[in-house]
């Protein structure tokens, strides 16, 4: 598909995600939550991992505030995201604690990271990395509307994540596990994607099978 009508099919299905993720009440998003943090934590590569990269939750996307808390609690240590406005380049930072993060500074997207300044280990050699909607435990801050089920995701169009994710296959000889965290209405048939755009390893929603 030639990349104006790749970009093309993206506008369309991010407008119709969009309308999805709208249409949702806060009690199903936090039943899909509690659901999904039950299945993280009893995943196999969570569990056998002693870092894990997390993205802070949107209110549309999945919430990952028990996760955080269960990182803590058996003892791994936990990246969450930086983000440079001003391109798309990406850090995953060490986050100290649970309750360090309503104490960070917000950006104009409303979402709580450690400031520029603020010099903190990062996550290059992650194991897990979870995803938005987004391992990086990647939906959505890990900047992502939708996903089908071979791992394409559909960005929010800043290349945040792709971009960190090729930083990390060049930095490493492994690339880190990746698992988006998904609302069942964030799926789709299929995603339109370009030469540029990374699969995640694995998208964990209401429907897949435990791992």
């Amino acid at each position: 598909m030639a990349t104006v009508a790749v970009n093309s099919a993206k506008r369309g299905l991010r407008t119709e995600l969009k309308q999805r993720l709208r249409a949702l009440s806060a009690e199903e998003r936090r039943r899909q939550s509690r659901l999904l943090t039950q299945k993280v934590i009893a995943h196999s590569q969570y569990q056998n991992s002693k870092r894990i990269s997390i993205f802070l939750s949107m209110q549309d996307e999945i919430e990952t505030e028990e996760i955080i808390k269960d990182i803590f609690k058996q003892g791994k240590i936990c990246f969450i995201p930086r983000y440079q406005f001003q391109s798309n380049h990406m850090d995953m930072v060490r986050l100290a604690s649970p309750e360090e993060i309503a104490l960070l500074p917000k950006t104009s997207w409303n979402i709580h990271q450690p400031g520029e300044g603020d010099v903190r280990e990062e996550a290059l050699s992650t194991a897990v990395n979870f995803l938005p909607g987004l391992v990086d435990l990647t939906s959505s801050s890990f900047l992502a509307w939708g996903f089908d089920k071979d791992g394409n995701r559909l960005g929010r169009g800043k290349g945040y994540y792709d971009t960190y994710l090729k930083r990390c296959v060049q930095h490493q000889e492994v690339k880190p596990y990746t698992m988006a965290l998904a609302f069942k209405e964030q799926m789709c048939a299929q995603v339109p994607v370009d030469e540029h755009d990374m699969k995640v390893d694995e998208v964990l929603c209401e429907d897949s099978p435990a791992s």
